[in-house]
């Protein structure tokens, strides 16, 4: 699936617009499974050469000055956007720092502003760090993945924050549904839920 969509990037350069996870890092999916299935198929070299492409890999996105992607969250170094931009590439994910905390930091309820995470990497934040953010950049909405949330979509901070998780039945542990967020000419966001699979509806396809 990632080669199929590197494909759609050449092919439309214009229309597919690709962010790096925290999964798009050597030493990260070289332990879930990345690496052995790159070296099943094909061979170590080709799993080296994707680890060249995600190092230059995006991180962010600014929808219409309006809304900010990522797929981790927030950071505490993070007072101007800027500062993503000049993000220099290629590069690998540190441990710590801005770059990493846009691929790993995660949303509480449990915090107002900083907490610690549970990962052993980067940060949690509160809902007054999402608030305080938006109201200093001037934009309306964080959109950010990484966590498996049961109905595929889930939004925290007063709407002003959503996290999106596309996969349905994670790793088949997750009884998961998964979601595709839409974002309109007019900005108003629609999501569309994949339903799981159950074990029943496996067999009887």
């Amino acid at each position: 699936s990632i080669a199929l969509l590197f494909a759609f990037k050449v092919k439309y350069p214009e229309n597919f617009f690709i962010l790096r996870g925290n999964h798009e890092c050597q030493s990260v999916n070289r332990l879930y499974g990345f690496f052995d299935e790159c070296k099943r198929r094909y061979n170590i070299k080709l799993w080296k050469t994707f680890g060249d492409v995600f190092n230059f890999m995006p991180v962010c996105a600014l929808v219409d000055d309006r809304i900010l992607c990522m797929h981790g969250g927030l950071s505490p170094e993070l007072t101007a956007l800027d500062q993503i931009r000049q993000l220099p590439r290629p590069v690998d994910v540190p441990d710590s720092g801005l770059l990493c905390d846009l691929l790993w930091a995660d949303p509480s309820s449990d915090v107002t502003a900083w907490g610690d995470n549970d990962r052993g990497v980067s940060f949690t934040f509160g809902s007054e760090i999402v608030r305080s953010f938006l109201k200093k950049h001037d934009l309306d909405l964080i959109v950010r993945a990484h966590q498996v949330v049961e109905d595929g979509y889930e939004f925290f901070a007063g709407r002003q924050l959503v996290t999106v998780f596309s996969a349905p039945n994670y790793c088949r542990e997750f009884d998961n549904a998964g979601a595709v967020m839409s974002i309109g000419d007019d900005l108003l966001c629609s999501f569309k839920v994949l339903k799981p699979i159950t074990a029943k509806r496996m067999v009887m396809g």
